[in-house]
C-alpha cells in the first residue's frame, strides 16, 4: 500500500477553467480515474464539455466574462459550500480572481495556472488579485522560461518566493492525432510541393511578417509554398507584405481552420517564428506529434520543447536571415528533415506525455493537502 493510500481519500479539487482544450480535458479525467475527487465548473460552449459531462466531472457550467464577474463568483461560492474542498485549481485569470474572493475565509490551497510570459508585475494592480495574491499556493507554470519570468519578477526586493513555483509541462499523447493529412490541392499546392506551415493568431508578436520575409530571401531555385493558417488573414498589412514580394503565388492564407493541425501534418516543416512571449506552444506540439519537423525561434519555453539539431532546428528571433538559412538547410537535406520529424514524434511521446503531466499535477495536489 503506497503513504498515499495510507493517509486515507486523495484531495477533492475544485477546477475553474473556461472551454477547456484537449490536454486539459484529458488531465481533468486522468486525475478522476487515479482516484482525485475533482470536480470542473467551466464554459458549457466548449468543444469539450460534452465528454467532461459525460465522465461526471461537470458540477456546473460557468462561463466568467471579467475577473470581476459577480454572477460566476456567487456561483463558485455556491459550489464551495456544498462539498468540502481541499484546493481550487483556476487555469486562468478570470478564474482566479473569481475563485480566490469565493473563496475568501476559507482554508483552501489555490493553484494558478499560467501558461504565457509577460503581464504579471508588482507594479499592475490587476496581479494581485490574481498571481500575486498572497493566497495563492503555488503557480505551475507550463515551461521552465515562464517559472523563471516569474522568478526574476521584483520591486525594491519584492520576489515571487520561488517555492510558489512549479513547472509542469502540458501533457499530450499521440492517439489524439489520428486525421488523415489534409488535401492542400484546396489551395492550389501541387501534390510532392514542399510545403512550409504556419499556425496561429494575428499577433504582432507572433513573427509572420519576420517569416514571409525569410520565405523571400530562399534562393530561386527553392520552389517551396508558404501556408498561413489562422485569422492572421484578416491582417491587411500582413496581406500586402505577401503581395508585394516576388514569390507571392506561393504564399496561401487559409483563414481560420479547425483541421489546421491536419494541414500541418500535410506539410513539410512548421515553423513559428514568435518575437516574445511564448509559452509552450499547441499548435508546435501538434505538427511535432503528427512527424512534421518544427523550426522555432529561441522565445519563450519552445527551446525547451523543440531540441536544436535533434527535434527541430532553433533559430534566434527576429532574424529573417537565420530562419531562411534554416528553411533552405531542410529543403536540400531531407534526410536531416526526415530524421527531425521523427524525433520530434518520439519527444511528444516520450517527454510530454499526458500522463506525466497527470503524476506531477497529482502530487502537487498531496503535498498542497498534506496526504502524502
Amino acid at each position: 500500500m503506497s503513504e498515499t493510500q495510507k493517509t486515507g481519500p486523495l484531495p477533492a479539487v475544485l477546477c475553474l477553467t473556461d472551454a477547456c482544450d484537449r490536454p486539459e480535458t484529458e488531465l481533468f479525467i486522468g486525475l478522476k480515474k487515479a482516484g482525485y475527487d475533482v470536480d470542473v465548473m467551466c464554459n458549457p460552449k466548449g468543444r469539450n464539455y460534452q465528454r467532461l459531462v459525460d465522465e461526471g466531472l461537470v458540477v456546473q457550467p460557468m462561463a466568467l466574462p471579467n475577473r470581476f464577474d459577480k454572477g460566476g463568483t456567487a456561483a463558485i461560492k455556491s459550489q464551495l459550500g456544498k462539498k468540502q474542498y481541499d484546493i481550487i485549481h483556476a487555469y486562468n485569470p478570470r478564474a482566479l480572481a473569481c475563485g480566490l474572493r469565493a473563496s475568501k475565509g476559507t482554508g483552501i490551497k489555490i493553484v494558478a495556472y499560467r501558461g504565457i510570459i509577460g503581464n504579471v508585475s508588482f507594479l499592475n494592480p490587476e496581479s494581485w488579485i490574481t498571481f500575486l495574491h498572497p493566497r495563492v499556493s503555488r503557480i505551475v507554470c507550463v515551461a521552465d522560461a515562464i517559472k523563471d519570468y516569474l522568478a526574476g519578477i521584483n520591486l525594491l526586493g519584492l520576489r515571487l518566493p520561488e517555492s510558489r513555483l512549479q513547472r509542469i509541462y502540458k501533457g499530450h499523447d499521440l492517439e489524439w492525432y489520428q486525421d488523415e493529412p489534409a488535401d492542400l490541392g484546396e489551395f492550389d499546392i501541387p501534390s510532392g510541393a514542399f510545403v512550409v506551415c504556419c499556425t496561429g493568431r494575428n499577433s504582432p508578436r507572433k513573427g509572420y511578417d519576420v517569416l514571409i520575409d525569410a520565405f523571400s530571401k530562399l534562393p530561386d531555385d527553392i520552389e517551396a509554398h508558404l501556408i498561413l493558417v489562422g485569422d492572421m488573414a484578416e491582417n491587411k498589412e500582413l496581406r500586402a507584405q505577401a503581395e508585394s514580394v516576388n514569390c507571392s503565388s506561393r504564399i496561401h492564407f487559409t483563414g481560420f481552420r479547425r483541421d489546421a493541425p491536419a494541414i500541418a501534418a500535410a506539410s513539410s516543416v512548421f515553423v513559428l517564428p514568435s518575437k516574445e512571449r511564448e509559452g509552450l506552444p499547441r499548435a508546435v506540439i501538434e505538427a511535432m506529434a503528427y512527424g512534421v519537423a518544427p523550426i522555432v525561434t529561441s522565445v519563450g519555453g519552445m527551446p525547451e520543447l523543440v531540441v536544436d539539431g535533434v527535434s527541430g532546428l532553433v533559430v534566434a528571433p527576429k532574424s529573417s536571415h537565420a530562419l531562411a538559412s534554416a528553411l533552405e538547410r531542410l529543403y536540400r537535406d531531407d534526410s536531416l528533415l526526415q530524421q527531425l520529424g521523427r524525433t520530434a514524434r518520439e519527444r511528444i511521446a516520450s517527454d510530454f506525455h499526458t500522463s506525466k503531466t497527470v503524476q506531477q499535477t497529482g502530487e502537487l495536489y498531496n503535498a498542497l493537502a498534506g496526504k502524502l
